[in-house]
């Protein structure tokens, strides 16, 4: 516990003194009392309370009166509470084979479905981002708490090329995570990443090993979803009227690598999906953050009931007020 005012708790000094006083009042009390009638008549002369009921109603008030100085010095209360903040980054694949209709409507129309569950219930306080790549890779939405932002952005997202460059697109969402800074310093928030994909990688730097290395070492997991089945097809216009049917069959084996080597999930199908299971993960590596408040009123509000406490029970037992 720590004070705003601290100087104000030199004035509980006047806490010992009253009791001193009080102290030298009741052996004052004896003397007089023992010099008008001999100590061994006493007992039959009056009747002696007990000492409870002698020294309870001081005792509250003095408490109290404590209580009313320690509010005046501010008091304030650090105590630890769960850091409601993580960072869900979601790299979706914007490939041309992502238009196959193997899984209906579209593998991509059902992969930005899924995305848009995750955003749908995105805990308070967890940042999310959106990461898109075919040949290339883009941050579509860097980390924010802002659900409506990434609903457009999105919105935006539409198949392009037919190059897939899936392991850097991990290496480059992992980067994003691990520069969003938490609330406390020095202390980067928990941080995952979900990958929906057909699987295959065409072109890029870097192999999915490398990129689930990288995941690891950051302390990032990468689950991966896997869209589509081995019979996909897309159809690509030519010149000429023509129509070119071009198989696009669904690879697991670079979604499988990069979770197992991770730390992540591999999950089969959207219908497999668990958004609320990959949030819960998430939330159990949230640690806790100091939190200090000020305690002022309590210290007020409970030297108050002690100085009433004491008053009523003095006046009750004794007609009279400490």
């Amino acid at each position: 516990m720590s004070f705003g005012l601290p100087l104000l708790l030199l004035f509980l000094i006047a806490i010992p003194v009253a009791v001193a006083l009080l102290l030298f009042l009741e052996q004052h009390r004896r003397r007089r009392a023992t010099a008008w009638a001999p100590a061994a008549l006493l007992p039959n002369m009056t009747t002696r309370p007990s000492q409870l009921r002698r020294h309870l109603p001081t005792a509250l008030t003095l408490l109290g009166v404590a209580l009313l100085l320690v509010g005046f010095a501010r008091p304030k209360a650090t105590y630890h509470v769960k850091a409601q903040e993580a960072t869900l980054v979601l790299v979706l694949d914007v490939s041309g084979s992502m238009a196959a209709n193997d899984v209906q409507p579209t593998r991509f129309a059902v992969a930005k479905s899924i995305v848009q569950r995750f955003i749908a219930k995105a805990p308070k306080g967890y940042r999310l981002s959106l990461v898109t790549f075919s040949d290339h890779v883009a941050v579509s939405a860097a980390p924010t708490r802002s659900m409506d932002a990434v609903s457009n952005a999105l919105a935006r997202a539409h198949t392009g090329p037919q190059g897939t460059a899936l392991a850097d697109a991990v290496v480059r969402a992992v980067r994003v995570a691990s520069l969003v800074k938490g609330s406390v310093p020095g202390h980067r928030p928990p941080a995952a990443v979900v990958v929906l994909s057909d699987g295959g990688q065409t072109t890029g730097r870097v192999s999915p090993q490398q990129a689930a290395a990288k995941a690891r070492k950051a302390r990032i997991p990468v689950s991966a979803i896997l869209l589509g089945t081995p019979d996909g097809i897309v159809q690509q216009k030519l010149k000429g009227g023509f129509t070119e049917r071009i198989q696009v069959p669904a690879q697991p084996q670079a979604l499988e690598a990069l979770a197992q080597g991770s730390g992540g999930r591999f999950t089969g199908g959207a219908v497999a999906v668990d958004v609320k299971g990959t949030y819960d993960e998430l939330g159990s590596r949230t640690g806790k953050r100091k939190k200090t408040v000020e305690v002022s009123a309590a210290a007020a509000g409970g030297g108050l009931a002690f100085v009433l406490a004491g008053g009523l029970l003095s006046g009750l037992w004794f007609r009279r007020i400490p």
